[in-house]
């Protein structure tokens, strides 16, 4: 049981008690019980990461209370309404608990309304409501959460499904105990049945993304009779009107309560209809009691867990992992519902219409298509397949793939990285779904910019589609001097797509579009500058851009400068090397991003972003962990003949910059692609090219982890004598024979067996070395 996020409650106790437990059962004839294995989803921590704020981020993320992948998720509350800081560590008071579909403090929330507890006169808003907690008397875990609001003596819970919660509030002995529904402002309506003990309303808030019509609905079921129910409206007066709708309404109820009487309340919402949250309610919830949901929960998250056993002393790593697999596993969230027939409907954020089949959204791609899609390919085919046909929905019903979907198209980042996932999903054999409509969106985006969505003052989303693309596919790049921003990261990652696609078409037989892609997958060469050692921006006469400087954050950049945009290139890390002058001056500029000192130029900006301050302050040089451009550059080292490197970097990254505490971050945890880096690593291994089936070795965290693969197959992989010390892989054995290549095919970690690491604490410099071992590059190694 995580309190807070440093302590294990009742540690100390169970250790001075199994003596005692010893001795009794010795005196009754009877053997001692074995202690019953704590369930793994208890060693991860929601409230890792939560320690941010605008300036500075140690995760930016809220304890969500969820199911993997659920449509709705629970957070408490401590910031204002419409804060993308909806909950930070160093706050001490609570407003609320509310229902929440946020991916990120920079993407805002939407959809979201919330419950409170109170007792004594009626406080509405939220600073006269707010009550004082501590981290001491707060629990939370993924499957609940449970919190005592010491102003008035109330403790509150929430346990969720996917589409539905319980919530149950022990109040003390008071004639003026009251429940609130808070249903933000944005556009809203309640309405008391006192007859049937319910609340029922919609909330329209929302940060863009949606069409007119947008609505989520929701019910309230309440397992005790009102002794009184008052509503208020944009005025913020409470009175007896049974409804009330405006831009920020709300409701109250009121009982009288026995000490320690509990008061429950059933609670469910949909994007389709007032019938269908209330479907969605009786579906997941029923007859269910408080204890019943929240078991149930714990289950789905265990179930999961255990799909990825870890034995190891170390206690702190093991929490980290976890609660990194907890992130992992809540983003992209299913946006589909159960109709009456038990079919899959959804409301789409695109056409604002009710539609058959999946649908799945809170995701940006610029992040998640480097390692969390990888993972699902590899450990949960069936559910990528099912994301994927997704997809296809999203082109049907929007005539564009999502590159930042938050429900509908969002105009934030770069890329054209949806290509990447799906290419990526296909040809590591994940099927269900229509690759043939997806293969013509992906071909698309990489022709035209024309026609792309629009938002609600008629602006063209740019981050839809590649911005650019016609300038792209007549230079090979997006010039520098052409009014399109961030232009050399947009080629990097164009380049990459390119890649991808190539590889989707040799795996449908369109050889013709293969040969195109795998051509522009190489158009990364155009903006290498050999005199400066880095990539550049470039003009459209083909001059480079002036004034360059290597530090400057942004500009033809995105988050980031040219040391960490110019390993971009996982498509043809041997053409990098060969650019660069060979292994040696390439292991040396990867070295030196270590040792150069964290100088930054901002003016790009005009203020230090937090990702800048985030580098600056780890003492690792201009390594920026904490952004996703730079993440998978460790791995380069097996590349280049010295995967030991590798190894000594992952170990102190993984060391320094992950813990399961409030500020155990790097930097944005983004949809669970940093923690997909610490999973992928912990595990001994990371998806660096996309499409190729290939994860490059790092250094194994743990001394023993049993994953169960798709069809239930087990893959154990040992590290003998692994420790804080012993970083360095001595040898390898894949099912008994020896492995000396620095990387590992999907196909035989897939089939199960037996992957086998001897640590030390000296690097063997001669083991993965070889350049004929090297993972794949488009280029071969001369």
């Amino acid at each position: 049981m995580i309190v807070g996020a440093r302590r294990v409650r009742g540690v100390i106790g169970l250790t001075l008690g199994a003596p005692l437990l010893a001795i009794g059962s010795i005196a009754s004839g009877q053997p001692a019980p074995e202690p019953a294995a704590p369930a793994l989803v208890d060693l991860a921590n929601p409230l890792m990461g939560t320690d941010s704020s605008f300036e500075l981020s140690y995760g930016n993320t809220y304890p969500a209370v969820a199911v993997p992948w659920g449509m709705n998720f629970w957070t408490p509350v401590t910031g204002k309404m419409g804060n993308g800081w909806g909950y930070t560590y160093d706050a001490h008071k609570l407003n609320g608990i509310k229902q929440t579909h946020q991916p990120s403090p920079w993407m805002g929330d939407y959809a979201a309304f919330a419950l409170f507890a109170e007792t004594g006169s009626v406080k509405i808003k939220e600073e006269e409501r707010a009550s004082w907690f501590s981290h001491k008397a707060e629990e939370s875990r993924p499957y609940s959460y449970k919190v005592y609001l010491a102003d008035y003596d109330v403790t509150a819970e929430v346990a969720p499904t996917n589409r539905a919660a319980q919530f149950r509030f022990t109040f003390p002995a008071t004639d003026q105990a009251h429940i609130l529904l808070d249903a933000y402002a944005g556009g809203s309506m309640v309405k008391v049945d006192a007859a049937n003990r319910r609340i029922t309303g919609y909330v329209r808030n929302n940060k863009g993304g949606v069409p007119a019509n947008f609505h989520n609905y929701f019910v309230a079921q309440f397992d005790h009779d009102f002794t009184v129910g008052r509503t208020w409206g944009d005025d913020g007066a409470l009175n007896a009107t049974a409804q009330r709708e405006g831009d920020h309404v709300g409701a109250v109820i009121s009982f009288r309560t026995k000490a320690g009487e509990q008061i429950g309340v059933k609670v469910a919402s949909s994007f389709i209809s007032p019938e269908q949250a209330l479907r969605n309610l009786e579906s997941e919830v029923g007859s269910d009691d408080f204890d019943a949901t929240k078991a149930k929960a714990k289950q789905v998250w265990e179930t999961e867990f255990q799909r990825i056993r870890v034995d190891d002393p170390d206690l702190d790593n093991r929490r980290t992992f976890y609660s990194a697999l907890y992130r992992m596993l809540q983003f992209p969230r299913n946006f589909h519902e159960i109709d009456a027939q038990g079919k899959q409907v959804h409301y789409s954020p695109y056409d604002g219409k009710v539609h058959a089949g999946p649908l799945y959204t809170d995701n940006g791609f610029w992040d998640t298509w480097r390692a969390v899609f990888p993972f699902f390919a590899l450990m949960y085919p069936e559910r990528d397949g099912e994301i994927m046909q997704g997809l296809v929905n999203t082109y049907k019903e929007s005539g564009w793939l999502p590159e930042w979907a938050s429900p509908g198209h969002r105009n934030v980042m770069i890329g054209s990285n949806s290509a990447i996932l799906i290419a990526d999903a296909y040809v590591n054999g994940v099927r269900g779904f229509d690759v043939d409509t997806l293969y013509e969106a992906m071909v698309k985006n990489a022709t035209t910019s024309k026609g792309r969505p629009t938002d609600a003052k008629g602006r063209t989303l740019t981050a839809v589609g590649r911005e650019g693309v016609e300038y792209y596919n007549q230079l090979g790049y997006v010039p520098y001097d052409v009014g399109i921003n961030e232009n050399a990261a947009r080629t990097l990652e164009y380049a990459t797509a390119d890649f991808a696609l190539s590889r989707l078409a040799a795996q449908l037989g369109k050889t013709e579009d293969a040969a195109r892609f795998a051509k522009q997958a190489l158009n990364y060469r155009k903006l290498y500058d050999a005199q400066s050692g880095w990539m550049r921006g470039r003009n459209k006469d083909g001059s480079w851009s002036a004034d360059f400087n290597p530090y400057k954050w942004g500009d033809a950049f995105t988050e980031g400068n040219a040391l960490h945009y110019s390993w971009s290139v996982m498509q043809d890390v041997q053409g990098l090397i060969d650019l660069m002058g060979g292994d040696r001056k390439f292991v040396d500029r990867l070295d030196s991003i270590f040792t150069t000192p964290p100088v930054f130029d901002d003016s790009y900006y005009g203020e230090v972003i937090h990702e800048i301050r985030e580098m600056q302050i780890v003492d690792m040089g201009q390594y920026a962990h904490g952004n996703q451009p730079i993440q998978h550059m460790i791995y380069l080292y097996d590349w280049a003949g010295a995967p030991w490197k590798a190894q000594r970097h992952v170990r102190d990254v993984m060391r320094k910059l992950y813990a399961p505490t409030p500020d155990g971050y790097p930097g944005d945890e983004d949809n669970g692609q940093t923690s997909a880096w610490y999973v992928f690593s912990a595990l001994g291994f990371y998806p660096v090219t996309p499409t190729v089936g290939q994860y490059a070795i790092g250094s194994p965290l743990f001394r023993r982890v049993t994953l169960t693969m798709p069809g239930g197959r087990k893959l154990l992989v040992e590290a003998e004598n692994n420790g804080a010390d012993n970083v360095y892989i001595q040898s390898a054995t894949l099912n008994g024979k020896p492995w000396n290549k620095p990387w590992l095919p999907r196909e035989e970690l897939q089939k199960g067996g037996t992957l086998r690491f001897v640590m030390g604490p000296t690097p063997n410099k001669s083991w993965g070395a070889a350049k004929a071992d090297a993972p794949f590059s488009m280029s071969k190694s001369r």
